[in-house]
């Protein structure tokens, strides 16, 4: 590792990282079109959450005219479903990299392994603690928000959007949701920092310095009941069930791959999907820094950016001295 790489880290991406080239001047059309198909398109998360939400909505959701009365049978299965769902997902990506290690260390950020043990775990060990809070608060407000929905939906108090209605918005919003993530995440994350919500609430997420696929959606109730929060921009902006359904699966289950640890998944040598982001890593270790995604560049914009440079972690330690009073 060179002096011009950043010490302590077992795997680096490309650097310096990049935002979306849609907030970058001037313009660069074919940039644009790059990102939009390497972010959608062949094997990508969002395709195969897209897959899993039209599954979902085909096969385990209910009638809308069904969800129009609250009752206990549809609402379990919608549980049911979730936390199969999040089990598998996050269960699988957890025995591929870590229990078989089917990788090893390649393409792993941190060369360190998870913890096993720790008391500031709530059962003693940091995928136990993950799992417990994933699967108890994280599918229950899940659910929760995808019942509300539903049932306004069924009874007109948002709008329902249609394909028939309007094809092209129907399809745009499946396009729009992970854009809205990226504002929404940022100011909320934000908001958490503040040194009281970080003491009370997102301090349980922090215990993951260094992160595996359970902990993406390790947090506590109150960040939970925020984070997921996000869905509720559809009693302004019109939507479909799959609309609904691919939000909070979005959210869910994209958290949970980004949570990897690792940069993607090799197959025969080549990184065939792209997982974890070495910027949200970065934030992990280093906290005060990339608080929002690269869709949209908050972080540029109000300084606390973090590109993967040396340069740049420098700026970030002389940012914490001056954030600390040092």
């Amino acid at each position: 590792m060179s002096d011009t790489e950043l010490k302590g880290w077992n795997h680096l991406p490309e650097v310096p990282i990049k935002v979306s080239p849609f907030f970058t001047w001037p313009l660069r059309p074919a940039e644009m079109l790059k990102w939009v198909w390497n972010s959608w398109f062949l094997i990508s998360e969002k395709l195969i959450v897209l897959g899993i939400a039209m599954i979902s909505y085909f096969w385990v959701q209910p009638p809308l005219e069904e969800t129009k009365t609250l009752a206990f049978g549809w609402i379990a299965e919608i549980y049911a479903w979730n936390f199969a769902l999040i089990f598998v997902v996050a269960g699988s990506l957890h025995l591929w990299f870590y229990t078989y290690s089917k990788q090893g260390k390649k393409l792993k950020y941190d060369p360190r392994p998870l913890m096993v043990k720790g008391r500031q775990f709530t059962l003693g060990g940091q995928i136990r603690d993950n799992m417990f809070w994933t699967l108890g608060s994280g599918v229950f407000f899940w659910t929760l928000y995808e019942v509300i929905m539903f049932w306004s939906l069924a009874n007109g108090f948002m709008p329902l959007l249609t394909w028939a209605a309007n094809p092209i918005w129907f399809a745009a919003l499946f396009l729009l949701i992970p854009l809205w993530e990226s504002f929404y995440f940022y100011w909320i994350h934000r908001l958490i920092h503040i040194p009281f919500l970080y003491k009370h609430v997102h301090s349980l997420h922090h215990r993951n310095i260094n992160v595996g696929p359970w902990s993406g959606m390790s947090m506590h109730p109150v960040e939970h009941a925020i984070y997921l929060g996000s869905v509720f921009i559809h009693f302004l902006v019109g939507a479909h069930p799959l609309h609904i359904i691919f939000h909070l699966q979005y959210y869910t289950l994209t958290a949970v791959s980004t949570h990897t640890g690792y940069q993607g998944l090799l197959v025969k040598d080549q990184n065939r999907l792209a997982l974890g982001t070495f910027h949200h890593q970065m934030h992990h270790r280093y906290f005060e820094c990339n608080y929002g995604s690269l869709e949209m560049p908050w972080d540029k914009w109000f300084g606390s950016f973090h590109d993967g440079t040396v340069t740049a972690n420098e700026k970030m330690q002389e940012r914490r001295k001056r954030i600390m009073g040092k």
